[in-house]
Formats: C-alpha cells, sequence, structure tokens
C-alpha cells in the first residue's frame, strides 16, 4: 500500500465535445492501464447510450500506476443536465484539469465547471486540447485561459488527447501542482459515497473516498444517513476493470461491495462508518446487527452533498398497468446510480405512475432512455414541465422558476441573441468580453496577451423563466449562431406569472399525458405547434379525428386529421348513380357511428413526438 504522498486524486471537467474521455484513454494507455491490443475509444464510457451518442453520462473513476504514484483519476460529464455528477466528482479530489478545445475556446459549461472546482477550493491544471486540429487557435486560446484564470503562460499546457502529442507533460504537472490527500489513517474510518449502483449478485455497491482510516473485507459498517448495517463483502479499486484489494486506506478512491438489497438503505453523499463488532459475531446464530450493542466509532459524518433541485418534471406510467411494481424497482435501481433523478407516485386516468424530476430535458430524455433499455420498460409519458408554485386557497399558479443564464458566442450575433432571449421574456443583465473576465485579478508576470480583447467572443448574461428554455431553446440559439453559441444555466428565484393550464383533446376526449401549464403569452404557439407534432404521428382512422387545445377550458387551436376513405364503390359495374349514392349514404352513417363510439390509439411516437425538443 503506497503512503499517502504517493497519491493524487483528480478530475477532468470540460465543456461538453472537449475531449475529456479521449483525454483519459490516453492516460490509461501511457500509464498501461489497458493494453494497446484492447484499446478503444472512450474506454471509461461504459454504456451503449454514451458511445451511441458521444457524450458522458456518468462519471468513472479509475485507478492509474505512473511510477511510484497511485493517480485517481474520475472522468465527468460535460453537458449541464448533468452538473451534479461534476460536483459529487469534484468533492472527491484535491485537483482537476480543466480541459478546453483550441479550436473552440473556452465555453459555457468550461466556465461553469471552473467555478465548481473552486467553490471545493481545488488546484486547477489548464490544459489545451485539439492543438493537431487545422483550425486550432492555440494564441487566442491561451489568452482566454490567461483572461478567465489570472495564471501565466507557463502554467498552461497544450496536448492533442487523440495523437498523444504532449500528454507526459500532464502527469508532471499533476505530481508537482496536486497535493497529496490529507487524512489520518489511524483515525476511525470515515468514507465518503460519491457514486453506487445495484448488481443482482453482489446488491448495492459504492464508490466510496476513504477520508480517514482503512477498511477492508469483513469489516461491519454502517451507513450514517439511513442507519443501515451490514458486513463488507469486498473492497476494491478500479482499473477501470473491478481490482479487489485488501483493503483500502484514507487518501484512496475505490469501492465497497455492501451486499445490501435494499436500495433505500444507501444514499450518494452519505458517510460510511464502521461499527465495532469483530466478523467472528455474524457467524453466531440469531447475531442481528440492528439489535446488537454496538458502538459507532466515529460520532461525526461528512457533510455529504447538497440535494439537487429538479428543474423538469414528467409523469412516467408503465404502458401495461400491472408493470407499475417492475417500474418502481427500475426507477429505485437507476435512483441509485442517479442521485439527480427524483420520482414519487402518482394517479390519474391514466393510471398509476410515477412523478418524476430532472436537472433538464437531456436528463430527461437519457433516463426514459436507459429505463427502456436497461431494464426493458415500455413506457407512455407526460409532456415535459417546470415546476410552479400554486396557491393553497384555489390551487391556481401563481409563481414560476427563473434561471440565470449565461450565452458565449461571437460578438456579431449579440442583437439577435437578445433578440431572441427577449421574445422568450428574458430580461438582459450585461455582457463581458471574454478575455476581460477576470482581468483584474491578474498578477505582474501575467502573459501579455491577457486582457486585450485579441477575441471577438462575449458573454450575455440573462434572466429567463425555466418553461421558455423547453421548447426548442438550444435548437434555435445554435440556429441564430451558426453552431457557435453555448449556454450554461442555474436556478435564480420564483416569481409571480400568469400561468394558465392547457389541455389537450383528441376525439373530445381529455389526454392527461399531454395536459400541461403555461404561460398565456406562449400558449397558442405551444398549442398549435404540439397539435401538428400529433396529426403527424396519430395515424388516420375511418372517421374523422379532432385534435384540439384548450387554455382554462376555452379552445384556443384545433387540427383535424380526415378519415381514410374506403371505395366501397369499386364492386360496382354499372346501373344508375342512385346505386352508388346509396353505397356512400351507407358508409357516412358508419362513420358518423364510428365516430361516436370509435376509441383512437395514440402511438408511443406520438408522446415522444411532444418531447421533441428534448431529443
Amino acid at each position: 500500500m503506497p503512503a499517502q504522498n504517493f497519491i493524487r486524486n483528480f478530475s477532468i471537467i470540460a465543456h461538453i465535445d472537449h475531449g475529456k474521455s479521449t483525454l483519459a484513454d490516453r492516460l490509461l494507455e501511457l500509464t498501461g492501464a489497458i493494453e494497446k491490443r484492447k484499446m478503444q475509444a472512450q474506454v471509461l464510457d461504459s454504456m451503449d447510450l454514451e458511445r451511441e451518442r458521444g457524450i458522458t453520462i456518468k462519471m468513472q473513476p479509475v485507478c492509474l500506476q505512473y511510477q511510484n504514484y497511485i493517480l485517481n483519476l474520475i472522468d465527468t460529464p460535460g453537458h449541464a443536465d448533468f452538473t451534479y455528477e461534476v460536483s459529487r466528482s469534484l468533492a472527491a479530489v484535491e485537483g482537476a484539469l480543466l480541459l478546453v478545445d483550441a479550436s473552440q475556446g473556452i465555453e459555457a459549461q468550461t466556465i461553469s465547471n471552473l467555478y465548481l472546482a473552486l467553490e471545493q477550493n481545488l488546484t486547477i491544471i489548464p490544459i489545451i486540447n485539439k492543438i493537431d486540429l487545422k483550425n486550432a487557435d492555440i494564441k487566442k486560446t491561451k489568452a482566454e485561459i490567461i483572461g478567465l484564470l489570472g495564471c501565466v503562460h507557463s502554467d498552461i499546457i497544450s496536448v492533442s488527447a487523440k495523437t498523444g502529442q504532449n500528454t507526459e507533460k500532464i502527469f508532471t504537472a499533476i505530481l508537482d501542482k496536486i497535493p497529496a490527500p490529507v487524512g489520518d489513517q489511524a483515525k476511525p474510518l470515515k468514507a465518503l459515497i460519491f457514486d453506487s449502483f445495484y448488481d443482482d449478485f453482489r446488491g448495492v455497491i459504492c464508490d466510496v473516498r476513504v477520508v480517514d482510516g482503512q477498511i477492508e473485507a469483513g469489516d461491519n459498517i454502517k451507513f450514517w444517513a439511513t442507519g443501515a448495517e451490514t458486513e463488507v463483502l469486498e473492497v476494491g479499486i478500479w482499473t477501470p476493470a473491478a481490482k479487489p484489494k485488501s483493503s483500502l486506506q484514507a487518501g484512496e478512491i475505490g469501492y465497497i461491495v455492501s451486499g445490501l438489497k435494499e436500495v433505500s438503505k444507501c444514499r450518494v453523499g452519505d458517510t460510511v462508518v464502521k461499527l465495532k463488532v469483530k466478523s467472528e459475531k455474524l457467524k453466531v446464530k440469531n447475531f442481528n446487527l440492528q439489535t446488537a450493542n454496538c458502538k459507532l466509532q466515529t460520532a461525526i459524518p461528512l457533510p455529504g452533498y447538497k440535494e439537487p433541485r429538479p428543474m423538469v418534471f414528467a409523469t412516467i406510467f408503465p404502458k401495461e398497468a400491472n408493470h407499475f411494481e417492475d417500474l418502481r424497482d427500475a426507477l429505485a435501481k437507476l435512483k441509485l446510480n442517479d442521485a439527480s433523478l427524483s420520482f414519487k407516485p402518482e394517479s390519474s386516468s391514466l393510471g398509476r405512475g410515477f412523478r418524476a424530476g430532472f436537472l433538464g430535458l437531456l436528463h430527461l430524455d437519457i433516463t426514459l432512455e436507459r429505463l427502456r433499455r436497461e431494464y426493458k420498460m415500455e413506457l407512455v409519458v407526460s409532456s415535459p414541465a417546470v415546476g410552479y408554485q400554486f396557491a393553497k386557497n384555489n390551487n391556481q399558479v401563481e409563481a414560476e422558476p427563473w434561471v440565470k443564464i449565461d450565452i458565449i458566442s461571437q460578438e456579431k450575433y449579440i442583437g439577435s441573441l437578445m433578440a431572441f432571449a427577449m421574445s422568450r421574456r428574458g430580461e438582459y443583465i450585461n455582457t463581458e468580453y471574454l478575455l476581460s473576465v477576470k482581468s483584474e485579478k491578474s498578477p505582474s508576470e501575467r502573459d501579455s496577451l491577457a486582457g486585450k480583447q485579441l477575441s471577438n467572443r462575449v458573454i450575455l448574461h440573462f434572466h429567463l423563466p425555466l418553461s421558455a428554455m423547453l421548447v426548442n431553446f438550444y435548437d434555435g440559439l445554435k440556429s441564430l449562431t451558426q453552431g457557435y453559441a453555448s449556454f450554461s444555466y442555474e436556478f435564480l428565484a420564483y416569481r409571480p406569472a400568469a400561468i394558465s393550464k392547457l389541455e389537450i383533446l383528441i376525439a373530445n376526449e381529455k389526454k392527461e399525458a399531454f395536459t400541461t401549464f403555461i404561460h398565456q403569452d406562449e400558449a397558442y404557439y405551444y398549442a398549435k405547434n404540439l397539435l401538428l407534432k400529433l396529426k403527424a404521428e396519430i395515424p388516420r382512422h375511418l372517421f374523422e379525428i379532432k385534435l384540439q387545445a384548450a387554455l382554462s377550458g376555452r379552445i384556443i387551436a384545433a387540427e383535424k386529421i380526415p378519415p381514410l376513405r374506403k371505395d366501397v364503390t369499386a364492386k360496382l359495374y354499372g346501373g344508375d348513380v342512385t346505386r352508388k349514392m346509396k353505397l356512400l349514404e351507407k358508409q357516412k352513417k358508419g362513420k358518423k357511428k364510428l365516430k361516436a363510439f370509435g376509441s383512437v390509439e395514440i402511438p408511443q411516437s406520438a408522446y415522444l413526438a411532444v418531447m421533441g425538443s428534448a431529443r
């Protein structure tokens, strides 16, 4: 077991698609963690969904051996919807590699993730990636980083994670700049759970950072917040495959196989402590940890994490009513692996389901896809909505959530972006030139590029209602700026708003799955767009189908799906026109009867179409 001075714990943080997973691949390759013949792209992105979409969804720890040092790396997501994953990983390390794409420069999530790292007082190592690209602008990107961090020119490492150019320099910076973990192996055990997942054979497996003490197989532990007690079946590290060890000691990052079968007994952010019970006692017949006179070795838990605030809500129903309990189990196991997911039971005319909260539309989309793939669930999902505050006396909406949003783009798009935000009820706050950020805090020896306006990129700050971001916001932003804008946002406050209930009627029948709350000024355009999507997805029947949108009981938009027409006169081969008219009249009466009593089957694609902006 290496001494603590020979351990370094760090994360990689960046905006989405700036090369985090590729850099992690090179670090794994250079340290020999994976043989070259077994190497593949995005090694730490273990889910098929991550590989298909080219994004990191889950943080992934891995232990690297470099010279005489143990390097514990945690790869993190880059999308704003998975910021909670990033914040949890940063609480388990002492340093962070801040990765910036040389062709894109600093993006919105770069700044957001940087601030998360600074809140944890982590050592930041700035790295410029993709220097091998033809359109790489290393000089400008360095200037942006210097303006942001207040660092000096020599602090920045320029690499190509794809080719491996200069990546060896990263190891030198990690060893020289990131401090060794602080902890006392002689103290009672304290371990922070920063992630977990469920294994059908071994129960709950927790990823932990051991802060003090040590833990080994056979130890009896307690999860502080839930009170659950169990015997440790195995401890080990990720290499990236699971590798059992005799023990995990202060400063190390690894996993604990708890054997717990009830997923509710383990929570991310909880503190694992040790009980003074010999493992031999567990073999005594009828011995019960819950009733035994066990004393904790420590009485002060770790701070843990803030509870994430759900930003978007949707109700999830099983397609078959008898699969309700299966959906409950699937959500519980998924929450174990995704601590930002929240859910509670809800009943409606669609049956029993779960009202679930998500951090954003992508988080919602990914969660639904994981339920379908990993747990084989067939789902019906209501349209996404934000969480409003209701008045207790009349159950009317009285306030809606607003967010603070930062948009980074080129200077020439300022006018278009301001008009776009204002059309979404946004409030303009101010504009910053990217190279001027924090320039007043730079040391005298800072590179001469810092603070100069060598770039035409700006940061626009707005306050915006969260509901305005649910419908085509991302697509509209990218379209206006030819794909070069990026944004990040955080919750600001609740504000009074004129919000009304929008209901969708299909063949005169209200469909609760499409019911939502919306600002009165946006209701018509949203309703019209939704009806057009439904019209395109619902198949034609033998009778006409009316699609209507009602705002507070008043119809504000309507569409019709024309009926299928069967040629009932095809069998006629002669005779006068009255024979034809008689058959057509008979068909007309039949369609009228079908319209009154026929049911409209809504395909799954129609529900997904309503979520079009999230996909």
